[in-house]
């Protein structure tokens, strides 16, 4: 019986000294989330700004587009260097674009200036929730039509990179959650995105759909995941039916291609 019980007593130490080792990648990609653990307890922050450490010890952060790392991470008392492993970006060139596209006039840039904003200040929530924990699941099955990070200079005038993916599917294809969470927006007629929910998945994480022909949910509504959220369309700035599957930590963007369960 002493034996037993010394052995379960051995058991526990070695699962608890497990427990206090940090796990946290050497290298990632650019776009790419990290989701490390540590002691519960112990404080952590991603180049100086502190993070959301959960009661389990799960922490998360994003390394974006245009990172060169590495990156500093404090667990407790020490501080880590992550490394950045860079990406190869494609650029388009297209000219020939009327100009009123390129650069919209001064009454419709503040339409989306403010329509912008709106969904800025929605993936600034911070909730303790741990539903990115579980992994992700494809919204739609189709074609990649659009890369996460790919950029376009217009008559030479270069835009932001491509915030997501473009999964090519037919007009009403119904799009699931890939990941269980709470929507923090819903709006059907926004200038560029059209049809655009935001689905928070905790610890400043959210995905967001965009050019959505309907939207089947409402802010403050917790769906689970492979729940229908809405259905794919082609609204706002927008060429064909699709689906723009975005994913964010906070404010930097990621790339869903990466995420655990997709890749």
């Amino acid at each position: 019986m002493r034996r037993i019980v010394a052995a379960l007593a051995a058991a526990a130490m070695a699962g608890t000294a497990l427990a206090a080792v940090p796990d946290l990648p050497a290298t990632v990609s650019q776009g790419a989330l990290v989701i490390g653990h540590v002691a519960p307890g112990t404080k952590v922050a991603v180049a100086g700004k502190p993070v959301h450490v959960g009661d389990d010890g799960v922490f998360v952060f994003g390394v974006g587009r245009d990172e060169q790392g590495p990156v500093a991470v404090t667990l407790g008392t020490t501080t880590r260097s992550v490394a950045v492993t860079p990406r190869d970006w494609p650029i388009e060139r297209v000219e020939g674009v009327p100009p009123k596209t390129v650069n919209p006039p001064p009454a419709i840039a503040a339409r989306i200036e403010r329509e912008q904003a709106s969904v800025v200040a929605a993936r600034n929530r911070d909730d303790d929730r741990e539903d990115f924990a579980k992994g992700f699941v494809w919204p739609v099955t189709g074609r990649i039509s659009g890369r996460f990070g790919n950029q376009r200079i217009y008559n030479g005038d270069p835009k932001a990179p491509h915030s997501g993916m473009d999964i090519a599917v037919p007009e009403g294809t119904p799009v699931k959650a890939p990941a269980a969470g709470v929507i923090t927006f819903a709006n059907p007629d926004l200038y560029l995105t059209g049809g655009t929910v935001l689905l928070d998945h905790g610890f400043g994480l959210s995905s967001n759909f965009l050019h959505l022909s309907r939207i089947d949910v409402k802010v403050g509504q917790r769906v689970s995941q492979g729940e229908v959220i809405g259905a794919a369309g082609k609204t706002g700035r927008a060429t064909g039916p699709h689906v723009h599957w975005g994913f964010n930590w906070f404010g930097v963007r990621l790339d869903p291609l990466l995420l655990p369960g997709i890749r």
